[in-house]
């Protein structure tokens, strides 16, 4: 059995997936090669793959509170 392919993705629709309003940042990884992208002839696509890594990757996990404890000192 074949694995469905990555979906290859507009610089708009990889915007859209990142919750941005505009092209202007995933145009910015391209012109870094900060993200892998793909070139069909003139176009440039990017796999949903590379949008989920990137995300993934540079999520930041909350810090966890210490639980207080109930010592203040001597008052």
């Amino acid at each position: 059995m074949s694995e469905k392919p990555d979906r290859l993705l507009t610089v708009a629709e990889a915007a859209e997936r990142m919750g941005l309003k505009g092209e202007r940042f995933p145009r910015r990884l391209i012109a870094e090669r900060r993200i892998a992208y793909v070139k069909v002839g003139s176009h440039v696509r990017i796999r949903a793959s590379v949008i989920d890594a990137y995300l993934a990757a540079n999520t930041v996990e909350p810090l966890r509170r210490r639980a207080r404890s109930g010592w203040r000192g001597a008052a």
